[in-house]
């Protein structure tokens, strides 16, 4: 949100978490305006209060997405947007797969997506019909992560929090050891010399098709297509 901010300027945002540490995070932040502990299903704010709202790499975790939707579509504004970030229908095809040569690769993708939580890689199409059921509209899409990309994020997966799922047992969510063991504080991060080492070793002689693309940058309107109210709050 800090870089989004650097670029759009200052905005009156308002955050929503179900999850109270991730919450009482982002209150820390001093980004947010107020920070609401609640699902995406019950925002507790006012009907048609929104210019924005923006979800970054969420949906795709969220088991029942509809009531989400209808969430979303509540708070907006008439012609308000909403911009998200999905995994998309080629994030498969763009990974490098099991490491053993015999190893199956369907087993390694179920097992990806149970460590991952993905719920759905749904097309435009999909994402649209959906939208449609709650007047909303997509006024733009766009892919990206190359498949290279997408690899060189599975390797630093594999290593991380794949090695940590292993260990502690598949019962475990990833967020919950990453806390066990104070990943989660704010502030903590690898430092940027050491995380651009790392990428370019990991990058390293991956020449893979750049035609597709694991991820969609999708912007939807609510309400009658081409209107593009001046953005006073974003959720």
């Amino acid at each position: 949100m800090r870089v989004l901010l650097e670029v759009a300027g200052q905005r009156v945002m308002v955050g929503v978490d179900p999850d109270p540490a991730e919450a009482s995070q982002a209150r820390i932040l001093g980004i947010y305006s107020t920070v609401h502990e609640a699902g995406g299903d019950a925002i507790p704010e006012a009907d048609a209060s929104f210019d924005w709202v923006l979800s970054n790499s969420v949906l795709e975790h969220i088991e029942r997405i509809d009531p989400v939707l209808a969430e979303v579509a509540r708070v907006l504004r008439s012609g308000g947007q909403f911009v998200f970030t999905v995994p998309g229908p080629d994030f498969h095809a763009c990974l490098r797969g099991p490491i053993l040569p015999r190893a199956s690769r369907a087993a390694y993708l179920e097992h990806l997506d149970a460590r991952l939580a993905h719920r759905r890689y749904w097309s435009r199409d999909q994402w649209e019909s959906q939208l449609a059921l709650h007047g909303m509209h997509i006024v733009e899409i766009g892919s990206y992560l190359t498949q290279a990309e997408v690899q060189r994020w599975e390797s630093i997966s594999r290593l991380t929090a794949g090695v940590l799922y292993g260990l502690a047992g598949r019962r475990s969510r990833p967020i919950e050891i990453q806390r066990r063991l104070g990943m989660r504080k704010p502030g903590r991060r690898m430092p940027a010399a050491l995380a651009h080492t790392l990428a370019l070793v990991m990058a390293a002689g991956w020449k893979r098709s750049p035609s597709i693309f694991g991820c969609l940058l999708i912007l939807a309107s609510k309400g009658a297509s081409g209107a593009t109210p001046a953005a006073r709050r974003t959720g």
